[in-house]
């Protein structure tokens, strides 16, 4: 279905298709988890949830927020050079050792790949310039990019003092965050890591069994301690959809990713929705002289079922007065009554990009 609607003191149009909704009908999944997501990475739609708003305990997962923080820093090639820092680290480690020299980005593998929470401590220390500066980013940052019910107190997740405390929605947001940065990708879905110090080698091997299980998944993190039980965030891609799983408690992780993501990928399809570039808007005779545009790609997932259901909505401001590249109104994306994107629409006159380059080749 197509709307549009002209917006404006001296005239409005509406013009309206009639759509019939059709009814969902996906086969039911189930998991073992306190609370579970499955999340497209790119538009954030949800294609299962349980308990996703509830804040739990979340173990090593923790150190998906202290790789990040580590990648924009900018620094991953510095070399550190291990302190005391680490005296205060305990449960699982890489083992470095006081005056061992490291790369950044050597910490954020065995941070990642072993979970190494001596590791996370010298990561903070030289990122943060002390271990509370850094929490106080991590803080910073789950509010900046959207999470709200988000507490962090070390960048570890051990939980034997205060602990840290997110939900599954966060956790996907913040994952789906990390996976933007080039780094982080090639940090998280490395299987095994070798490095050598002045002081030791090591051989570190992936944590995450799904990286060897599952064809399809690209990385994620595991975390476990006795209060928070098993937490675990796996990603997979298949066919232009890149899905991530959040598990908080639960005993059959691995296999509960592994349906969840079976699940998503033979029930949803990615669809570009709108295609950045000129767009077509029929029956909109205002604006003839120009080429109406947006400056995004949308792809969304959606169920055979749902294919129907997509509303796109453009409202469009009349204005007497144009110069190319000016905001004329906006397209709404909505899945039934449900709005699931919105863009700017601008506009430019037709012929004068063709013009410039006729002009800069005839010299």
């Amino acid at each position: 279905m197509i709307a549009y609607t002209f917006l404006g003191e001296s005239m409005k149009k509406i013009f309206l298709l009639v759509l019939i909704i059709i009814p969902i009908h996906i086969k039911a999944i189930q998991t073992g988890a306190t609370s579970a997501i499955l999340m497209d990475m790119d538009s954030h739609r949800i294609l299962y949830s349980e308990n996703i708003h509830k804040p739990r305990l979340i173990a090593s997962i923790t150190k998906i927020m202290t790789a990040t923080l580590a990648v924009e820093s900018g620094k991953m090639d510095d070399v550190v050079i291990v302190d005391n820092t680490i005296d205060k680290a305990y449960g699982s480690g890489i083992y470095i050792t006081v005056g061992e020299k490291l790369t950044l980005r050597d910490l954020v593998y065995g941070l990642m790949l072993r979970s190494g929470n001596d590791a996370a401590l010298m990561i903070a220390k030289y990122v943060g310039g002390s271990v509370s500066n850094f929490v106080d980013m991590m803080n910073n940052k789950a509010t900046e990019i959207g999470m709200k019910n988000t507490i962090f107190n070390n960048p570890s997740g051990l939980d034997q003092e205060k602990g840290n405390y997110s939900t599954a929605y966060d956790m996907a947001i913040l994952t789906s965050y990390a996976m933007r940065l080039k780094e982080y990708r090639k940090i998280t879905k490395t299987k095994k890591y070798t490095l050598n110090t002045n002081k030791n080698s090591y051989v570190w091997h992936n944590k995450n069994k799904l990286l060897k299980r599952y064809k399809y998944a690209t990385g994620g993190k595991t975390g476990f301690t006795k209060k928070a039980k098993r937490t675990l965030v796996t990603t997979a891609s298949k066919d232009n959809m890149n899905l991530v799983v959040v598990t908080l408690n639960d005993g059959n992780d691995f296999l509960d990713h592994e349906n969840l993501f079976e699940y998503g990928f033979n029930n949803y399809t990615s669809y570009n929705i709108l295609k950045k570039g000129i767009i077509h808007i029929y029956d909109e005779d205002y604006y003839d002289d120009y080429s109406l545009y947006v400056k995004n790609n949308f792809n969304y997932l959606l169920s055979n079922d749902e294919k129907g259901s997509i509303i796109l909505r453009f409202e469009l401001v009349k204005k007497k007065h144009i110069t190319n590249g000016d905001n004329i109104g906006r397209v709404i994306v909505k899945l039934g009554d449900k709005e699931v994107y919105e863009d700017i629409i601008y506009a430019k006159r037709k012929g004068e990009v063709k013009g410039l380059f006729r002009r800069l080749f005839n010299g």
